[in-house]
């Protein structure tokens, strides 16, 4: 039972980094430009 517990969590997290990135792809912002695509010149793309 604990097992699946910790799984449900680690799935939770996972989940919530990956739906983070996408909402901040989404306004223009990357990672591999620092956070900030408007900066960059479209090299984030």
């Amino acid at each position: 039972m604990g097992t699946v517990i910790v799984g449900v969590i680690v799935v939770a997290i996972v989940a919530a980094i990956i739906i983070k990135m996408v909402k901040d792809k989404k306004q223009g912002k990357s990672l591999q430009c620092g956070c900030d695509c408007k900066h960059c010149n479209g090299h984030c793309h």
